[in-house]
């Protein structure tokens, strides 16, 4: 898988998940703002990047949010008109770095689910892409940019199984 190969190109020693969102906004020719990790805690879906939104909360898996339905359902989705889904928009709020996408909103998105090898749901990645308004948003998430992102989760899942994501983003925390 391509797409494994790019992740499998950090060093062990640099992982991170800012690191690795670079990477994933590598390959799907985004802005890393537009790239978001979560991790699952218990009941909680906790942000790992960006950074930004680790202190912002988290989601309850038992919620309607995008991030908490895929968690729950183990599916990947697209969404190409997600401003009209039914979302936690609180989240968009939050001043991404020196990016001057504050304007910007997520007008498409794709999520899938990160399990690990015990079948089991150890977080969730987003890729989205922002703009003021869906007809400057750039192209439509595609099925076949859906299968790159659950082949990059699966990749991620790999990743969070030997202990280096979850390791980094719990020293961050």
């Amino acid at each position: 898988m391509e797409e494994f190969s790019q992740l499998a190109g950090l060093k062990p020693s640099t992982w991170t998940p800012e690191s690795l969102c670079e990477k994933v906004a590598d390959i799907f020719h985004i802005q890393i703002t537009e790239v978001a990790l979560l991790e699952l805690r218990g009941q909680l879906l906790h942000f790992i990047f960006p950074p930004e939104l680790k202190a912002a909360g988290a989601i309850p898996v038992s919620s309607s949010a995008v991030a908490a339905r895929t968690a729950q359902e183990q599916k990947a989705e697209i969404f190409n008109h997600f401003t009209q889904v039914n979302h936690f928009s609180v989240f968009e709020l939050v001043k991404m770095g020196d990016s001057g996408l504050d304007a910007q909103i997520i007008q498409k998105l794709m999520s899938a689910p990160i399990i690990n090898s015990q079948g089991k749901v150890a977080g969730v990645i987003q890729i989205s892409r922002k703009a003021p308004r869906l007809a400057i948003a750039g192209a439509d998430f595609t099925p076949a940019d859906l299968k790159k992102l659950e082949s990059v989760a699966h990749s991620l899942a790999k990743l969070w199984s030997k202990g280096r994501v979850a390791a980094h983003s719990a020293a961050q925390i």
